[in-house]
């Protein structure tokens, strides 16, 4: 009886015990679960403010676009709007979102083209010429872009209508086409500006060179007056029937002043038609000139432009001229290509201005299709950190009232426009290179 009694005890003690861990276990569990809960309850928030700010993120992206914004369904119906559809026609949101896309098109026409861009197999990345009716009942052009859209099998679910009226695309275009206008007139004024700055430095050079051919013309002018007085007299004395004409005829040397005449006359035209070569180059030079595509023949400038400037300059230069004598001919604008060469060459004058041996290596050769002219002088060179922006408007080494910083700018920007290149570069044994090239002509 005894074994029975401690027996029913030892297993009531041991349920008991069974039964508080089970709790406990239970308990464990449920605040596992707790905690599990909460977490999620933390990601879902999070997660529901990261979808709100995408949310307010699109719709003020959307508020913030000016092309209008139509998302429809795969039939047309209209879902969303943004403020500028809303702005453009004139409807509420509401309006617009309880009709079709094709409600807003006024023609039928247009209706049907729609329908058919707006199929499935049509609507990626097509470009239309659609009109929207505005409130007012006033038809909009509207240039369209469509793109489709898909869910998340793939499956076509739809597609976004982004469009401009093209009145503004014509006013937008018309502004562009006018600023472009005024940047074309800056950069021609540019080029004059820089053409007479030029124009300014030869000067000197020019008036001495038209010295000699004016002296011709004078001194012939003033020989030509003794003569005609001679002349004169002598003629009046034979019609007047003076017996001693012969002997005056002698006196005056009438035979000699005769001979001399051709010679007087040929001098008179030589120094004007020299006169007025220069003069014309100088008007060519000066001008705007509208016939940019010509034969030029670059030897014969270079030469020029050489003659020009050496005439200019206060000090004589050693010149060594190499391709000069055969003609090399390229297209474009010979007044423009003038300009280049003339500053070219008076950049490399400028350069050796206070060398002891002042010299320049002219070298013009052709090959492969390309006409190519290096001025070298042996000045002081380019400084490296100065040769990334020798070509840079307004950039300048001269002294102030020397230069204006826009020479080599304006002759990079016409070598360019001409199809060529010009570069700039230090030589080993001293002093500075620049290389023009140009297509050659065909």
């Amino acid at each position: 009886m005894p074994d029975k009694l401690s027996s029913s005890a030892e297993a009531t003690r041991l349920g008991g015990e069974l039964a508080e861990e089970a709790w406990i276990d239970v308990i464990r569990r449920m605040d596992q679960v707790y905690t599990e809960l909460v977490q999620s309850q933390e990601t879902l928030e999070a997660k529901h403010r990261e979808l709100a700010d995408a949310h307010r993120f699109t719709e003020g992206v959307l508020e913030a676009m000016t092309d209008v914004m139509v998302v429809c369904d795969t039939l047309g119906q209209v879902r969303q709007v943004n403020r500028a559809m809303v702005s453009l026609t004139g409807l509420s949101e509401n309006l617009l979102t309880a009709c079709k896309l094709t409600d807003l098109v006024p023609g039928e026409a247009e209706r049907e083209l729609l329908l058919h861009r707006l199929a499935a197999g049509n609507a990626e990345g097509s470009d239309i010429e659609i009109a929207l009716i505005a409130h007012n009942g006033e038809s909009i052009p509207v240039t369209w872009n469509v793109s489709a859209l898909y869910d998340g099998e793939r499956r076509y679910s739809g597609f976004v209508a982004v469009g401009r009226p093209v009145g503004e695309l014509k006013r937008a275009y018309a502004e562009l086409k006018q600023a472009h206008e005024a940047l074309k007139a800056a950069q021609a004024q540019l080029v004059q500006a820089e053409k007479m700055a030029s124009l300014g430095r030869l000067v000197a050079g020019v008036a001495h060179e038209l010295n000699n051919p004016i002296s011709f013309i004078v001194g012939n002018t003033h020989a030509m007056q003794r003569y005609a007085g001679k002349l004169q007299q002598y003629l009046a004395a034979v019609h007047a029937a003076n017996p001693d004409a012969a002997a005056l005829r002698q006196q005056l040397k009438i035979d000699r002043l005769l001979a001399d005449l051709p010679s007087l006359l040929d001098g008179l035209m030589e120094g004007a038609q020299r006169s007025s070569a220069i003069v014309d180059a100088l008007k060519r030079f000066s001008a705007i000139e509208t016939d940019t595509r010509q034969r030029v023949n670059l030897a014969e400038a270079v030469q020029r432009a050489l003659h020009w400037v050496g005439q200019a300059a206060p000090h004589r230069v050693n010149v060594h001229c190499h391709g000069l004598d055969d003609a090399q001919w390229v297209t474009g604008s010979a007044n423009q290509l003038q300009q280049v060469l003339v500053n070219l060459i008076q950049n490399a004058y400028d350069a050796v201005e206070t060398q002891a041996a002042p010299a320049l290596t002219l070298t013009l050769a052709c090959g492969h299709g390309r006409v190519a002219l290096s001025v070298a002088d042996n000045g002081p060179g380019i400084a490296a950190a100065n040769l990334a922006r020798i070509f840079d408007p307004f950039f300048t080494t001269k002294p102030v009232g020397k230069g204006t910083g826009l020479g080599l700018s304006i002759s990079y920007g016409i070598v360019e426009q001409h199809g060529g290149t010009l570069s700039a570069a230090n030589l080993p044994e001293g002093g500075a290179c620049f290389t023009l090239t140009l297509p050659q002509a065909s």
